[in-house]
C-alpha cells in the first residue's frame, strides 16, 4: 500500500493483518504512545490476554519543526540495524516482527513492562545490570562491524546500506556546529545567555569541536547506533534495551559512549532539584550516576579488548601497541562526544526533561551552568585524561547543589 500516516485506527489493522500474535478474532485496543520528533509510535493489545506489540513509523520531518526534514528510509536503516544487534547482542535490543518497505513501519517487540532510562533516572531510581548491558552492547555492536571484526571488504559493501546523511546533517548541525553560536533555532534561558556566548567567542573551544566534527564526518570505523542517550534505551532492575537506532551510519565509536556518558552527566546535574529535600539520597544517588559512568567505559573496554584478542590475528593489528593506541583514541572521543552531547541538551534546540523539569529558574540555571562548565572541560582536555577517575573529578568539582 502506498505510504500514508497511520492513526490509531488504522494501525490496529495493520498490525492484525501484518503479524502473526493476534488471532484473526483478536479484540485488539491500539493507543499512540510516541514522545519522540520524528515518528509515530502506537502499542497494539489484545483486551483480553497478553499478547501486543509496537508500531514505529517514520514521519518525513520533525514534529518540533517542520522545515527539519527526515528521510523515510530511515525506517529501513533502523529495522536492518535491530536484525545486526539481536545478531551480535542478543537480548539487549528488541526484536522485530515485520518490516513494511512501502509503509515505512516497524512491528517490534512490546517493551512496556519497561521504563525509558530517562524517565526513570529522573525519578531517581537504580538500575543494578544498567553498565553491565549498555558497555556490552556498544562493544559488541561496534567491534563486530570494524575492520577488525569483520572482513574489510564485506565492511565497505555494509556500509552502503546505512549511507544516512540527512539524520547525520542532523547531528553535525544540532550537536556538533549550532549551540556553538547565535543559531537561530538554539533554544537559550535568559539565565544563562551570557555563559551560552561565552562558548560561542571561544575559539580554542570551538575548534576542539570542530575536530569532533570532523571526525564525526569522516571515521567510518564501525555501525553505531548514533544517538544512544538515555531516551533511547527500556530497562528494568534486570534487563536493558537499546532501542530507535534509526540515526545509525558508519562513524566513531565514541560517539555512541560519549552520547550514554553525557546523558547520565545531565541527569546527575538535574539532581540539585529532583533530590533536593533529600541531600543523603542526593548524594547516594549521584555517586550511583558517576559509579555507572564509570563502568559503562570499564565495560566496554573489558569486552572491547576481549573481542579484538579473541578475533584479530592479521600481523599488523594484533600488534599490542596498536590495540592501546586504538582505545586510548576511543577514550578520548567518548570524553569529547560526551562534552558535544551535554552542551546541545542545555543551549541547542532539543533539550531533555531530566532539567527542563526544574521549575525553579535560579536551579535550573546552576544545573545548566553546571553542565556548561563540565563539558567544555571534557572537550578541550579529553585527551589529556588519563583515567575515568580523572573524568570523575572534573564532574564533581563543578557539581551545583
Amino acid at each position: 500500500m502506498p505510504y500514508v500516516t497511520l492513526t490509531e485506527e488504522t494501525a490496529r489493522e495493520y498490525a492484525r493483518a501484518n503479524t502473526s500474535v493476534f488471532p484473526n478474532d483478536a479484540a485488539l485496543e491500539c493507543k499512540e504512545i510516541g514522545d519522540g520528533n520524528l515518528n509515530m509510535v502506537f502499542r497494539i493489545a489484545e483486551k483480553s490476554g497478553t499478547r501486543s506489540v509496537i508500531i514505529k513509523q517514520s514521519l518525513p520531518h520533525a514534529r518540533i519543526d517542520d522545515s527539519i526534514a527526515a528521510p523515510l528510509d530511515r525506517a529501513r536503516i533502523e529495522s536492518e540495524m535491530l536484525v545486526l544487534h539481536d545478531r551480535h547482542c542478543q537480548g539487549l535490543a528488541p526484536k522485530i516482527h515485520h518490516y513494511d518497505r512501502e509503509m515505512y513501519a516497524i512491528v517490534m517487540e512490546d517493551l512496556s513492562d519497561h521504563v525509558v532510562l530517562r524517565k526513570g533516572l529522573i525519578q531517581g531510581n537504580t538500575y543494578p545490570k544498567l553498565a553491565e548491558h549498555i558497555g556490552e552492547f556498544i562493544a559488541r555492536s561496534t567491534f563486530f562491524t570494524t575492520d577488525l571484526g569483520m572482513d574489510p571488504e564485506e565492511k565497505k559493501v555494509l556500509q552502503k546500506s546505512f549511507v544516512n546523511p540527512e539524520l547525520c546533517k542532523i547531528t553535525e548541525d544540532l550537536v556538533l556546529s549550532n549551540p556553538y553560536f547565535d543559531a537561530a533555532n538554539n533554544r537559550i534561558d535568559v539565565e544563562i545567555r551570557e555563559r551560552a556566548e561565552q562558548n560561542w567567542q571561544d575559539s580554542e573551544l570551538k575548534l576542539q569541536v570542530m575536530q569532533l566534527k570532523e571526525k564525526f564526518m569522516t571515521q567510518a570505523q564501525a555501525l553505531i547506533h548514533g544517538d544512544l542517550h538515555t531516551g533511547s534505551i527500556f530497562v528494568t532492575k534486570e534487563t536493558t534495551k537499546a532501542f530507535d537506532p534509526e540515526f545509525g551510519f558508519f562513524g566513531p565509536i565514541g560517539f555512541d559512549l560519549g552520547a550514554i556518558l553525557g546523558n547520565l552527566i545531565l541527569n546527575h546535574a538535574s539532581q540539585q532539584w529532583h533530590m533536593r529535600d533529600d541531600a543523603a539520597r542526593r548524594a547516594a544517588f549521584r555517586l550511583y550516576l558517576l559509579d555507572t559512568f564509570r563502568e559503562i567505559w570499564n565495560v566496554f573496554d573489558r569486552n572491547f579488548r576481549a573481542l579484538w584478542k579473541q578475533h584479530v590475528t592479521t600481523p599488523m593489528e594484533s600488534n599490542p601497541l596498536y590495540l592501546e593506541n586504538y582505545m586510548a583514541r576511543l577514550f578520548a572521543d567518548a570524553i569529547g562526544f560526551a562534552g558535544c552531547k551535554m552542551t546541545r541538551r542545555i543551549v541547542g534546540l532539543a533539550q531533555v526533561a531530566d532539567i527542563r523539569s526544574i521549575p525553579d529558574t535560579a536551579v535550573r540555571a546552576q544545573a545548566q551552568i553546571a553542565v556548561l562548565d563540565t563539558a567544555r572541560e571534557f572537550i578541550m582536555k579529553r585527551e589529556s585524561y588519563r583515567s575515568m577517575d580523572e573524568v570523575v573529578e572534573t564532574v564533581r568539582r563543578y557539581e551545583a547543589g
